[in-house]
């Protein structure tokens, strides 16, 4: 066990998830953490079976007694997000997460936690060996790459799962339970750089954008914080008078995370260096008045490079790539009309990369009503069509409409009110769960979506809350117990 999680309750699942968190697990890269199941759940000698994607479900036999009770699938995914702050040195294909506790909080050593969906994962793990937990038999199913395309969800073979009721410990809100969630899309445009040559009497400067926040493109959109790359893009725009080139533009990681950083490589002759300057310190001021409240710590800096190079963007082209920054829409758009504070419709520009002859802009759109999530990614395709850019839609995943008369909701409602003594808060949540394509895949599967509280995912600043992780614990095993008693 991890010495930031020595002494911490309950015991097993905090073994559980520091076991989780050295094994490198990348979405699209789950090969290590795979087999660290497998190697895990031979060694307690438990049944599993995996899919042609990787999904992997354990079947958990029950406790004495309580054979004939219906399966209750536990669900989360095995993936993560993989964010760092830009001094953090660390690979993610190979390196362990470094654990650390801070107060009453579990965080990382400059890079995202994995607590989502790992200590998910690790509750449900824990069961196999808590002989303090009364349960019918459970199927355990752990997907793959839930964080970069629900690939392990989308591909679930029919009858890979048996249960009929589903438990998805994948939500990040202590005291909450989730009955439904958004769908999504991704926007991607490329365009063909058309390049000019590079003008004589140029040196070349290096100008970033960061110190944001970024976060979760669902969970924290509404937040109001700093958008790296449409930052950059005003502060290119800011620069025209000096008639600077650009090399390149880079920015954003993942469709599903607030870019935090973003950068642009750009050439100015000399005698416009001290005007380019005055430029992105008096635009320095003026951001940091914008976002002073939300996001206080953005930095727009501008320094000297090593370029070599023959080319530039062409000035037209610059222009054009510039206002589409600029024209594209970021964050909400609009705000639910029947569950409060949630909201309904959002977008996210996600990510800008150069490689080769090519600039790639990649966006995502997310709404809990299908026909407003079309229509925001076709809000958005237009921008790029007008810039001729050869622009993509992907299929996306279906949102998961409440169900209110669900019955492990009342079940799950009954309970919490017994343990913590007050009603739980019922909601939807503004972000991709897996249960609106297991539903797909599993008709008239019941479920509902609930966790500790997690902050800052998808972010370097991601931390999971110690208490709220012994609450959830309890929680989890209270439900299956009043199932199973119930039957």
């Amino acid at each position: 066990m991890s010495e930031a999680t020595k002494g911490l309750e309950p015991k097993i699942l905090w073994e559980r998830f520091s076991e989780i968190a050295q094994i490198p697990r990348p979405s699209k890269k789950e090969e290590k953490i795979r087999k660290h199941m497998r190697e895990l759940l031979d060694g307690l000698k438990i049944k599993y079976k995996e899919d042609k994607v990787g999904n992997i479900v354990a079947s958990i036999p029950s406790k004495s007694g309580y054979e004939k009770t219906p399966i209750i699938v536990l669900q989360g995914h095995i993936d993560m997000v993989c964010e760092k702050d830009n001094e953090t040195k660390h690979d993610f294909d190979n390196d362990p997460i470094k654990l650390i506790k801070d107060g009453e909080w579990i965080k990382a050593d400059g890079t995202t936690l994995g607590s989502d969906n790992g200590i998910g994962v690790a509750a449900a793990l824990a069961l196999i060996t808590d002989k303090d937990a009364v349960h019918g038999p459970l199927e355990i199913l752990m997907t793959i790459d839930e964080e970069t395309g629900l690939t392990g969800a989308s591909n679930l073979e029919p009858g890979f799962v048996t249960g009929k009721t589903l438990l998805n410990l994948d939500s990040e809100e202590d005291g909450a339970f989730y009955v439904g969630c958004s769908g999504g899309v991704d926007t991607i445009a490329e365009f063909d750089i058309e390049w000019k040559k590079v003008n004589d009497g140029n040196n070349y400067y290096k100008l970033v954008v960061t110190g944001l926040k970024g976060g979760h493109s669902g969970l924290d959109i509404h937040t109001g914080r700093g958008n790296a790359i449409k930052i950059l893009g005003r502060t290119l725009n800011a620069l025209e008078s000096t008639n600077y080139s650009i090399v390149s533009l880079e920015g954003g990681n993942l469709r599903n995370a607030i870019p935090r950083e973003a950068e642009a490589i750009i050439a100015i002759n000399k005698s416009q260096e001290e005007n380019a300057k005055n430029i992105i310190n008096e635009f320095q001021k003026d951001i940091l008045n914008e976002f002073k409240t939300s996001d206080g710590n953005v930095k727009v800096t501008f320094s000297s490079v090593e370029v070599k190079t023959d080319k530039v963007f062409g000035d037209k082209f610059k222009n054009k790539i510039i206002d589409t920054i600029l024209a594209l829409p970021h964050g909400v758009i609009a705000m639910s009309q029947d569950l409060k504070d949630l909201v309904e419709t959002s977008t996210n520009v996600a990510t800008v990369h150069t490689n080769g002859d090519l600039l790639k802009i990649g966006t995502s759109q997310r709404s809990s009503i299908n026909s407003a999530n079309q229509y925001i990614a076709r809000n958005v395709r237009a921008i790029f069509n007008l810039a001729g850019g050869r622009t993509e839609t992907n299929d996306g995943y279906p949102g998961w409409k409440p169900n209110l008369d669900s019955a492990i909701l009342k079940t799950s409602k009954e309970v919490f009110k017994e343990i913590f003594n007050k009603e739980p808060e019922i909601k939807a949540i503004h972000a991709g769960l897996e249960c609106g394509i297991l539903e797909g895949k599993n008709p008239g599967m019941d479920m509902v979506s609930f966790g500790p509280t997690i902050q800052g995912a998808h972010s370097p600043n991601e931390k999971v809350n110690i208490p709220a992780v012994e609450k959830f614990y309890n929680l989890l095993k209270g439900i299956l117990k009043k199932v199973t008693e119930n039957n």
